[in-house]
């Protein structure tokens, strides 16, 4: 029984890391489908501290065990490169 709930808490975990990583990939797609209008670093501030946000809660199921440490990474890796085509993409705007 106790095992069958550490994984249910670790499946909730991994599903509620997904859906907040999701949220900011879907900003990221906005502002990439928006590119014709100029930087605004409300917009960016608003990425960074998502990302940071997330970042803490990656850590914070990491230390309890319900991730493990690569895939909080693997998470954070992905919108990263979201991330860095999006600032990409602006520059040449």
């Amino acid at each position: 029984m106790a095992s069958e709930m550490i994984i249910d808490h670790r499946e909730k975990a991994n599903a509620l890391l997904k859906a907040d990583a999701d949220k900011i990939l879907k900003l990221i797609k906005v502002q990439m489908d928006n590119l014709t209008m100029p930087q605004c670093p409300l917009y960016e501030e608003v990425l960074d501290t998502q990302m940071f946000g997330l970042s803490r809660e990656i850590d914070f199921a990491v230390r309890l065990g319900l991730i493990e440490d690569r895939v909080g990474k693997a998470i954070l890796d992905e919108l990263e490169r979201e991330l860095s085509a999006l600032h990409e993409a602006s520059q040449k705007k």
